[in-house]
């Protein structure tokens, strides 16, 4: 019988039991026990462990050395921006918008002392210069004769960069309304005591500082072209065109010399508000000349004017924020893109 068989020490029906693996070959599973371990008897690769004969390190100090990459990449940015910031500012300010301080009260109380006020640059590309604009101008070579400014190219850089943040060595520029235009007979006073284009008076008592007269002076005179003639708001004190007739341009000065035009007040919070036009200076009949001879008016003379007012007060570029904030504004990006640009070339760069 079979069974007789396994108890007389003969072979059992089945294959020998398979062996039974050693338990220095084993390792623990959370769970389920011990279980073998891969061939050769070393433990599993895990990460940042790198197979033998490779330099791989930790994944601490990599990320160390990524921030220390990034870190030294933001500071050489920040030289790139601020150049960048200095180069739009200073487009911005020499052919976009300039702030302006008001030193004197010529054009009070449209303008007071103390006041800043930001000129538009790009306006009169788009449009002509308009009666009862008021207008920031070079008085070189109209109302100012004193020695040329420096030609040095240098200077020149230096002097641009500083109106950036408001300071200007420049006593030659002023501000004022424009009353006549290119071909205009300006003249007071008529009849009402009112001055007068092309025949046409103005009524002024919307700007004019009160109490004053339209002009204790009177006048006579067809603009020149390509001139404009100006005036205060104050006209008791303002030095205008009435003071300067005996200069070249009897008193005008050139459209060339025009800055820009003042639009708004932007200090103190006050007084922020739009420089608009005067009604006035909206009359259709403005525009057909009517100007003749006998509008002429007698007595007064530029010098009595110039004796009562005294010398003219220049306005000075004024410290304001924005031109070097659009600057910066504009630089964000580019710098940006400039960045992203080399990083792509360097990942594009072949290794060796």
């Amino acid at each position: 019988m079979s069974g007789s068989g396994a108890r007389d020490g003969g072979s059992p029906p089945w294959g020998p039991a398979d062996a039974v693996p050693d338990l220095t070959d084993t390792q623990a599973m959370p769970g389920l026990g011990a279980a073998p371990r891969p061939s050769g008897g070393r433990p599993p690769e895990g990460p940042g462990q790198g197979a033998p004969g490779t330099d791989q390190d930790p994944p601490g100090d990599q990320r160390s050395r990524k921030a220390s990459r990034r870190q030294r990449s933001i500071w050489r940015e920040i030289p790139v921006l601020v150049v960048i910031a200095l180069v739009l500012a200073l487009v911005i300010k020499s052919f976009v918008v300039q702030a302006f301080w008001i030193p004197s009260g010529s054009m009070e109380n449209t303008l007071e002392v103390n006041d800043r006020v930001l000129i538009n640059k790009i306006v009169y590309h788009l449009r002509p210069i308009h009666r009862g604009d008021i207008v920031v101008f070079d008085g070189t070579g109209s109302w100012n004769f004193g020695p040329p400014a420096d030609a040095n190219i240098f200077s020149k850089a230096v002097s641009e960069l500083e109106g950036i943040v408001g300071i200007s060595h420049d006593s030659a520029i002023y501000i004022k309304r424009v009353i006549g235009l290119p071909g205009d007979h300006v003249a007071c006073c008529n009849a009402a005591g009112q001055v007068t284009v092309n025949g046409v008076p103005l009524s002024e008592s919307s700007y004019l500082y009160p109490g004053n007269l339209p002009s204790a002076l009177q006048f006579s005179f067809t603009v020149p072209p390509g001139r404009l003639w100006v005036m205060g708001d104050h006209r008791q004190v303002s030095y205008d065109s009435r003071g300067h007739q005996g200069d070249p341009g009897g008193g005008t000065i050139p459209e060339s010399g025009v800055l820009g035009r003042a639009f708004v007040i932007i200090w103190p919070p006050s007084r922020v508000g739009f420089l608009n036009i005067p009604a006035t200076f909206e009359q259709p009949r403005l525009n057909a000349s009517t100007a003749s001879a006998a509008n002429a008016a007698a007595g007064g003379s530029a010098a009595a004017l110039e004796s009562a007012l005294g010398n003219g007060t220049p306005i000075r570029p004024a410290a304001s924020p924005l031109p070097l904030a659009l600057g910066f504004i504009g630089a964000v990006p580019l710098t940006w893109l400039q960045r992203r640009a080399r990083i792509r070339r360097r990942l594009r760069r072949p290794r060796s």
